[in-house]
């Protein structure tokens, strides 16, 4: 533990020396369309996995490649670390996020964000903030754009109940577009509140699409069935490689860096 201790110490220092290197690099495409900075942001993540491989000895596989439509899409994944909010970045042209308004305040990333037109919310305005959120999701899904979403709202440890909420169900209703649901075991090898990284083989699986059309109860209950489903299968697996090579699977507490 204490050489898996070192790397992510080691990983983490890279990780935002080189989030640094491709902010400065992308100044720029601060004058540039909107696909610069995408660009941008794509070759960042590509770096940062890598650099997972090579000091934390996380290897990634994708599955389900091939059942990724082309054009405006809802892209509904499992979040269980920060790792995909980056990551899925790769296979859109056009990805959408919605956020905290409060990023948008950061010098030079909340700038990329403006700058690729994400949403901000206020989190703080509740039912009002949430039919402006949707109003402007659907147009901009309209525009051809892939809107990456987190239905549970935030990242939810590897063992926690689903909490999926009613507000994707009112974006993809007001969108009127094809989603994607994506699994992962993310969580397992980069764990939320610490900077512990695990190795072994994080897997994201796309699975089969849900059309367009389905009501909200109809939408939530396909996406949330299917997303546990496949994740739950992807997280047994995952833990059966850290027991192999651990000789047993980190818990829970000590995985977040909490205390037991």
């Amino acid at each position: 533990m204490v050489l898996i201790f070192l790397r992510s110490l080691v990983f983490n220092v890279l990780f935002y020396l080189v989030l640094a290197f491709w902010i400065i690099l992308g100044i720029p495409t601060f004058v540039m369309p909107r696909w610069g900075i995408v660009t941008i942001a794509q070759c960042w993540a590509r770096s940062s996995i890598w650099l997972m491989r090579l000091i934390c000895n996380i290897k990634v596989e994708y599955r389900g490649l091939e059942k990724i439509p082309k054009g405006p899409l809802i892209v509904a994944s499992k979040h269980q670390s920060m790792w995909e909010t980056f990551a899925l970045l790769q296979f859109f042209p056009e990805p959408l996020y919605i956020l905290k308004r409060e990023l948008k305040w950061i010098p030079f990333f909340g700038w990329y964000l403006i700058k690729t037109d994400m949403i901000g919310v206020d989190r703080s305005a509740g039912g009002r903030s949430l039919i402006e959120m949707a109003r402007r999701a659907g147009a901009e899904v309209r525009r051809g754009r892939q809107l990456i979403i987190f239905p549970e709202g935030t990242r939810t440890a590897v063992d926690a109940p689903p909490n999926y909420k009613t507000g994707v169900a009112q974006v993809y209703v007001d969108c009127g577009v094809t989603c994607l649901p994506v699994a992962l075991n993310s969580g397992l090898f980069w764990p939320r509140r610490t900077f512990m990284r695990y190795p072994g083989t994080l897997v994201v699986e796309f699975l089969d699409p849900l059309p367009p059309g389905l009501t909200r109860q109809q939408f939530i209950a396909r996406v949330s069935t299917v997303i546990e489903a496949a994740t739950n299968r992807l997280v047994a697996v995952g833990r059966q490689e850290q027991a192999q090579l651990f000789g047993r699977v980190p818990s829970s507490a000590e995985a977040e860096g909490l205390e037991e």
